[in-house]
């Protein structure tokens, strides 16, 4: 008797068939999606990763096999062996397979299943948790079995992008020397070196800038880094980037390549046309219209700074106002258009959200007819000038409502941001989560290469210390570095950062003065970076880079709710792996012979 997997191959997947195959005869291998047993018949629904076929074992045609059939229970793993017939006038429209259907002449039980924890179907209300626990069945569901398919075709295409542009696929280490900036880094200790440790590392910048030294021109990578940061929806300390570096460009040059993959992307996964150039937009104007550098540029609804205006008043008989103005505060506001129809326990609830970002409270006016302002704590104290000052800056007309925000500045556009985010898809203006069927490309260009660190009192690089400073720049490095602005730059895509990357400092002098400005000596930079210093100074050649967020480009393709959606195996907010339970402990011997010592108290 010819046996399956050793004599009977399997001919097609179970997604595959259609009338075109009628009268052939297949072998199927599959797990049970459906039974149904209607007496003399045994109905089967057999799935794999391509899709599902209706198998049927009739009882006078092979009783042993009809009755072996009698046996089979949901998720057994089987293969069948048949003639495809039509369906005739039975046609299941939602099956791509749904004209035809499969009688049975042989099946073989592979391994049968105890009944699952939930069931595996396109659609379930099962707790995320479970389903994290039971990850491996999760993963047969049609819509996680897309997203992983579909994430493979990202990774081909990618590749075939690169490659077809003479880039090289190149390799980076995995542990590394631990370097300060960035994000907070796994350490891993080191057996053979008592006391020392590796880095996993967060990205590849030092590797792949000492490529460009070497002399490969071209390098790209698909890569996991590492990063212990807070997880949130799009976020996991273990991700996938695609790496990419260049010798002899200038920033448009990086612009080129990777709107080039973005578009072929686009086009071969969803069949969309995306518009190139992509829009660029200065990182402060960015700031300025919406309170941070990822905007999404959906909905309008953007912000007004009316800092200016406000001290052009000189308060505006606003005490609050003059006195954010009079510091180093700023005033903003944003205008919710009539049509939105806010009630004011409605408007109360967005006190208290604003309120959980750390927000004093929710200023706020309604304009009536004649430019009057209702509903407001400024309404009796504020001057007929500016608040038609106000009301012409946010373009408000009666039954407008205008929402204010005042004060230091990171608090203000943290508040702003995410206010207008909320707004927009509490009035419908974005969807909760995916596209909505629009895709708003965007360069954030040019922001400042340091920010200044309350806690330590100096000046840090806003990214890494290896950007390239605008040339008209440097005369601020050593006197005021709040005004040097960088060739750093960010892809966004509808509020999401998918890409970041810079033009590189490969001039040793000036990255001496950056590392100056950022209060490193000459024997802390050595001892933190010196390889790549000494790198700098044989013949570096000019050269920039980016990284895009594999795992994101992926969430935004097919529309995933969350980051956890389109990794295979991820870890919970809490950066845990329900299904295998890491991070597990290890016991005495295991630490002793890492010379690591635990200060948690174990349990007795």
């Amino acid at each position: 008797m010819a046996r399956f997997i050793t004599d009977l191959k399997r001919t097609h997947s179970c997604g595959q068939l259609t009338r075109a195959e009628v009268g052939a005869e297949v072998i199927l291998y599959g797990w049970i999606n459906n039974r149904r047993d209607h007496g003399g018949a045994v109905f089967i629904d057999l799935r794999d990763r391509e899709g599902v076929t209706q198998v049927v074992f009739e009882q006078d045609v092979r009783p042993e096999v009809h009755d072996l059939a009698g046996q089979l229970r949901l998720e057994y793993c089987v293969g069948v062996r048949g003639k495809v017939v039509s369906r005739g006038g039975n046609v299941n429209p939602k099956l791509k397979t749904g004209e035809i259907e499969v009688h049975a002449t042989d099946l073989e039980i592979f391994n049968r299943s105890e009944p699952v924890p939930f069931q595996v179907e396109d659609k379930l209300d099962t707790a995320e948790e479970k389903r994290l626990q039971y990850r491996f069945l999760d993963l047969r569901r049609a819509p996680m079995q897309k997203t992983l398919m579909t994430r493979a075709r990202v990774n081909h295409l990618t590749r075939n992008h690169f490659t077809g542009k003479g880039f090289l696929e190149l390799e980076t280490p995995f542990m590394v020397k631990y370097t300060p900036g960035g994000a907070r880094n796994f350490l891993v200790p080191s057996r053979l070196n008592p006391g020392k440790f590796y880095a996993l590392a967060e990205s590849p910048q030092l590797f792949k800038q000492l490529y460009m030294i070497a002399g490969f021109d071209k390098y790209f990578q698909i890569v996991r880094c590492f990063r212990d940061e807070d997880l949130r929806v799009d976020r996991q300390p273990e991700f996938t980037q695609i790496d990419v570096e260049m010798s002899f460009v200038q920033q448009d040059d990086i612009f080129d390549v990777i709107e080039g993959l973005i578009v072929t992307l686009w086009k071969e996964v969803l069949g969309v046309e995306i518009p190139r150039p992509f829009q660029r937009m200065p990182f402060y104007e960015s700031m300025d219209r919406y309170g941070n550098d990822k905007p999404d540029l959906r909905f309008g609804m953007e912000h007004v700074v009316l800092t200016g205006l406000v001290k052009e008043h000189g308060g505006g008989g606003v005490p609050l106002l003059k006195e954010a103005v009079e510091g180093t505060g700023i005033v903003k506001a944003m205008k919710v258009p009539a049509s939105a129809n806010l009630s004011r326990t409605e408007i109360d609830k967005l006190e208290e959200y604003v309120k959980g970002m750390g927000s004093k409270g929710l200023a706020r006016a309604k304009v009536g007819e004649g430019g009057e302002w209702t509903q407001s704590p400024f309404a009796k104290t504020i001057t007929a000038g500016l608040r038609a000052a106000v009301n012409a800056a946010c373009g408000a007309v009666p039954g407008d409502l205008l929402l204010f925000q005042f004060g230091k500045e990171s608090v203000v556009q943290t508040v702003m941001a995410n206010l207008r985010l909320h707004l927009g898809k509490r009035l419908g203006l974005i969807p909760e989560y995916g596209s909505g069927g629009t895709w708003r490309f965007l360069w954030v260009v040019n922001p400042p290469l340091f920010e200044f660190d309350d806690e330590s009192g100096q000046w840090a690089a806003a990214h890494h210390a290896f950007t390239r400073p605008h040339d008209e720049c440097l005369q601020y490095l050593e006197t005021d570095p709040g005004k040097v602005d960088c060739y750093r730059y960010d892809c966004v895509l509808n509020g999401f950062e998918i890409g970041g990357g810079s033009i590189r400092l490969h001039d040793p002098v000036v990255q001496a003065r950056v590392f100056k400005a950022m209060g490193i000596s000459d024997e802390d930079a050595r001892s933190k970076f010196g390889f790549l210093l000494d790198a700098l100074k044989m013949g570096a050649p000019p050269h920039g880079g980016i990284a895009l967020g594999m795992d994101r480009l992926v969430m935004l393709l097919t529309g995933a709710e969350s980051l956890r959606d389109v990794v295979a195996w991820p870890k919970t907010q809490k950066g845990t792996d329900l299904m295998t339970g890491a991070p597990g402990d290890v016991d005495a011997k295991q630490l002793r012979d890492l010379h690591v010592k635990s200060t948690v108290e174990q349990p007795r």
